[in-house]
């Protein structure tokens, strides 16, 4: 039987264990939860189902990096294997995760903002009236400023 793959949003539940094989191999272990929403089209809400819980394991340098950059109650995206579904629980097998940008906002080495983002910023001058332009409509019309290509790219 192929390995089921499956892509989910849950919420690390507690902290990321983190452990190393007599090879020297990083295997870390951690609990994601998930609650599930349904619509209920009598009552025109959404409505919360049973939460289900993901046992995930991760290997290698994606096991160093949960471990450096999970923890409890932080959303992420999971990329994985269902490899046994025992106990009212599912058991991944994770080969990728990312953090949801939805409630937070994340940095990586090589984004970390310069000393200078803490500074406290000037008041910014006054804006200037833009140029009036007829209101495109339209479902499928884009504004001006999507279609400028950036002043400059990060090295």
């Amino acid at each position: 039987m192929a390995p089921t793959f499956t892509h989910l949003t849950g919420t690390v539940a507690g902290d990321v264990e983190v452990r190393y094989t007599q090879d020297g191999i990083a295997v870390c272990r951690f609990l994601l939860t998930q609650t599930p929403t349904q619509w209920d089209a009598a009552a025109q809400k959404w409505h919360d189902l049973d939460p289900i819980t993901y046992i995930c394991t991760a290997w290698r340098n994606l096991a160093r990096n949960a471990a450096e950059s999970l923890a409890d109650g932080i959303t992420v995206l999971a990329k994985g294997r269902i490899t046994a579904v025992k106990d009212d629980s599912v058991y991944l097998s994770v080969d990728d995760l990312g953090i949801s940008l939805r409630q937070r906002i994340a940095y990586t080495e090589t984004s970390l903002p310069s000393p200078n983002a803490a500074r406290p910023v000037a008041a910014s001058p006054a804006p200037q009236p833009a140029a009036t332009s007829p209101p495109a409509t339209g479902p499928n019309h884009l504004p001006a400023w999507w279609q400028q290509k950036p002043a400059t790219s990060r090295p």
